[in-house]
């Protein structure tokens, strides 16, 4: 049986809604009802994808008034950078590798 892990952020991220709120949220802190209405899903449905992307640690919310309003984490958005940055420093060694590789001559 499996267990209940919370989701990291590639995992959030695969949504494709996921991201469109994570690019809404880039320009600048909104509630649930502000993203409802520059998305194609509902109220619930934004806040079913908020949830998730506050568990895997890539916003956060804060109330005002009877609202909440949400912003991305800047603490979570550098965990995925510094990630990518693994990867293409990686990808680049090995790069670099092959290219310094010496070639055989054929006779």
């Amino acid at each position: 049986m499996a267990t209940y892990q919370a989701p990291d952020g590639w995992d959030a991220l695969g949504d494709p809604t996921r991201r469109a709120i994570v690019a809404c949220l880039a320009e600048r802190p909104r509630a649930v009802g502000e993203l409802a209405d520059e998305l194609p899903v509902s109220r619930p449905a934004v806040s079913q994808h908020l949830k998730v992307l506050k568990d895997a640690g890539l916003v956060t919310d804060q109330a005002a008034g009877t609202r909440r309003v949400y912003r991305l984490n800047p603490a979570g958005v550098a965990a995925l950078r510094d990630q990518l940055d693994t990867f293409w420093r990686r990808a680049l060694g090995s790069y670099q590798d092959i290219v310094e590789e010496p070639t055989e001559e054929i006779p």
